[in-house]
């Protein structure tokens, strides 16, 4: 089976098309207002007293950290590595993914963006291959819109394995690497349309045949303008405190 043309879960092959059209969705700040993976690992280091106090003793290391651009991954990691100290398996992290989603439902509901949920729901009528790209564990995601959203979509993100007695990042689905994660998941075909908020998806937007920008910070709009074609959509979903066009269309 060639996995371009002929799957159904890659493709979704539309009538009168070879192909179906590859729509990516950036997760945080598009689908979703904010980082979900930050809300997702404070509850997690919030669950011991412990695991406050450690993260309290390195904030004046890593607070900087991740407060860098460059270095805000390493930052990161080391908060993640805090609130799964002592799991070793990817699947007792994605119980616990499954319990904090369940248990949030409300408050994450709140977050999800409904303008950004309708053009999603649009291209998944329309017959479109969707697929989201996200830097968080791709449980997350994939848990927030099954339980919340009541929608089942593949998802692609960033691979998580044990690592110092606790569990991190091995494969982190950022800047050129989403790309290369989405093509190693089967998705091979040409970027159709491509939704994100993030400067660091710029290799997918600049890969996508329709890039559209969405709730971007002011100080990257600019930027935004001068390296993606002319006529580039930037929009506002309803993502308080960003940047975009509330008006446009999708």
């Amino acid at each position: 089976m060639n996995a371009t043309t002929d799957s159904p879960r890659i493709t979704g092959k539309r009538p009168g098309l070879p192909y179906a059209p590859l729509v990516v969705f950036d997760f945080d700040h598009t689908l979703y207002d904010g980082d979900s993976g930050s809300h997702l690992f404070k509850w997690l280091i919030d669950r011991a007293w412990w695991r406050q106090l450690l993260a309290l003793l390195v904030v004046p290391v890593a607070g900087p950290m991740v407060a860098w651009l460059p270095t805000r991954r390493r930052g990161i990691s080391v908060f993640v590595w805090i609130g799964t100290i002592g799991l070793q398996r990817l699947p007792d992290l994605d119980a616990l993914i499954d319990a904090y989603v369940a248990t949030h439902a409300d408050a994450i509901r709140s977050r999800l963006l409904p303008v950004a949920l309708e053009v999603f729901q649009r291209h998944r009528a329309a017959g479109d291959s969707v697929v989201v790209a996200t830097g968080a564990p791709p449980e997350l995601a994939r848990a927030i819109l099954a339980f919340v959203a009541h929608e089942d979509v593949p998802v692609v993100g960033t691979l998580v394995g044990p690592k110092f007695g606790a569990l991190g990042a091995l494969r982190h689905c950022h800047h050129a690497m989403k790309m290369t994660m989405l093509r190693d998941a089967g998705y091979t075909g040409p970027v159709a349309t491509a939704y994100t908020d993030s400067s660091a998806d710029l290799p997918l937007l600049q890969a996508a045949q329709r890039p559209v920008v969405v709730n971007p910070k002011a100080s990257r709009v600019a930027m935004f303008r001068r390296v993606l074609p002319p006529g580039t959509p930037i929009l506002n979903w309803g993502c308080p405190g960003r940047a975009g066009n509330s008006n446009g269309n999708w």
